[in-house]
């Protein structure tokens, strides 16, 4: 139980990252972000929307922890949490590592049968 316990609080961060991640919109804010902190006047600029519906992709990019605010006065600036995003890299990097390492293992396969064909055709 306690292992399973472990791997949903080990996942509960990825599942809200890739929850985050799975609108184009919130995608690009953090794209903008990873390049500096902005002003939410400045990252709305791009998006033919109003400010309160992109108010409500910044929120859940805040609630899912990509992204952190902070209001002075009347602006409302946003930072990338670069942990939570390295998290979701690091997650996605294991995966291709792991399907790089079955491809390579098939190919190697496929180039063995090819070999051992053209032996007992020859």
């Amino acid at each position: 139980m306690s292992i399973v316990l472990h791997m949903e609080n080990y996942y509960a961060p990825l599942d809200a990252a890739f929850h985050a991640l799975a609108d184009p919109t919130r995608r690009a804010v953090v794209s903008r972000l990873v390049k500096g902190p902005a002003p939410v006047k400045e990252l709305a600029e791009p998006f033919d929307m109003g400010l309160p519906s992109f108010m409500k992709h910044l929120r859940i990019l805040e609630n899912d922890g990509l992204i952190s605010s902070q209001k002075v006065g009347r602006v409302r600036t946003c930072w990338v949490n670069t942990e939570r995003l390295a998290a979701a890299e690091s997650w996605l990097s294991e995966q291709r590592e792991l399907w790089q390492a079955r491809t390579d293992r098939l190919a190697e396969y496929v180039e063995t049968q090819m070999s051992r064909s053209v032996e007992d055709a020859g």
